[in-house]
């Protein structure tokens, strides 16, 4: 869908891929068959909070230590949540929406039931097939809804309140930026990799950032036996690990030795070496350096599956992707109907 939007789609993509890729998209409001209206809000604003705002993305709180009066930990939504709502959230306050091609207002007759210019699209902000909805949303999520669609987004399209909305755009592509730089634009997942690249698009579509995007790409494509696919996420050292541990588990380590050297060299070079760049806390990350990633070191996001005790908490639990420090009532917030636990990080 973005490399149709971004017109990168025949450099990309083989022609039956395209063919099929196109009658795949359906019901997504940058494409075009779906108004943002009947979206809930992705108020960009949130980046512009008191860091100490429990709603912000990277909560900072202060707790007492035994080496300083005090110290800081950061909080943050989990990392998948945090960085589909970064790149989202900017695309949502440009209101973005692709060219109105004839493929497009095909899909709009193709679609709905009755004709789309009269959709309400109010009601299908909350409208989810039930089986789908496996988290419903709660009162207060509703309310907190409905404060930001009737009040806070109006406002937000006035002078001089736009202004602030340009502003807190500006710092939701300063996050996009910093991410891609530090995975090298792989992003954390495939779900990131595209909103990324359609927000760099969106931002400039002939930026250095979109074309190292689109270069990137083929890092995602998987051929299987029935065809190409995307994969959510390189899982190499996570494989190679768990490989060897078979190996050496089975006995058979003279007959493998030669796989296992070679296993032995990737581990060593998959290592992360370094922290992300700059004053990383401030941009929301968690240290890096020493830690080992699904994939290769590019992606620059350390996993405690392949870490093992790096990230290990206080209880003796594992979080996924950073330490769990978030409140455990804002996964009430969770605004995706289909996925629990997936707001925070949990062990």
């Amino acid at each position: 869908m973005c490399l149709y939007i971004t017109g990168s789609f025949n450099k990309v993509l083989s022609s039956e891929h395209k063919k099929e890729m196109k009658r795949f998209v359906y019901n997504c409001q940058v494409f075009g068959v779906y108004e943002w209206e009947g979206c809930n809000p992705l108020p960009p604003e949130f980046w512009l909070l008191p860091t100490i705002s429990p709603v912000h993305p990277g909560f900072i709180i202060y707790v007492p230590s035994r080496t300083c009066f005090l110290r800081f930990k950061i909080w943050n939504l989990m990392a998948y949540a945090r960085l589909v709502y970064m790149p989202m959230s900017y695309i949502y306050g440009k209101k973005f929406v692709g060219s109105l091609t004839p493929l497009v207002h095909s899909l709009r007759k193709e679609l709905y039931t009755q004709p789309y210019c009269e959709i309400n699209w109010n009601k299908a902000r909350n409208t989810i097939a039930k089986e789908d909805l496996y988290v419903p949303h709660t009162m207060v999520q509703d309310m907190v809804f409905g404060f930001l669609y009737y009040f806070a987004e109006p406002l937000l399209k006035r002078w001089p309140f736009s202004k602030l909305r340009e502003k807190a755009t500006e710092v939701a592509i300063r996050h996009v930026h910093y991410e891609d730089i530090n995975s090298r634009y792989l992003c954390i997942g495939e779900v990131e990799k595209v909103l990324c690249l359609l927000a760099c698009w969106v931002e400039d579509p002939n930026s250095d950032a979109y074309k190292r995007h689109i270069a990137r790409i083929p890092d995602y494509f998987w051929v299987a036996e029935d065809g190409l696919k995307l994969q959510s996420v390189g899982t190499q050292t996570w494989e190679a690990a768990l490989a060897v541990q078979g190996i050496l588990a089975s006995g058979l380590t003279q007959e493998y030795a030669p796989t296992l050297r070679k296993a032995h060299d990737f581990l060593k070079a998959a290592q992360v070496r370094d922290n992300p760049s700059g004053n990383f806390r401030k941009m929301h990350r968690h240290i890096t350096k020493g830690a080992w990633t699904l994939e290769v070191p590019d992606h620059g996001w350390q996993v405690s599956d392949c870490t093992a005790e790096g990230l290990k908490s206080e209880t003796g639990g594992y979080p996924a992707w950073e330490p769990k420090l978030a409140f455990r009532w804002m996964e009430k917030f969770n605004p995706t109907e289909m996925f629990e636990d997936v707001f925070i990080e949990i062990e």
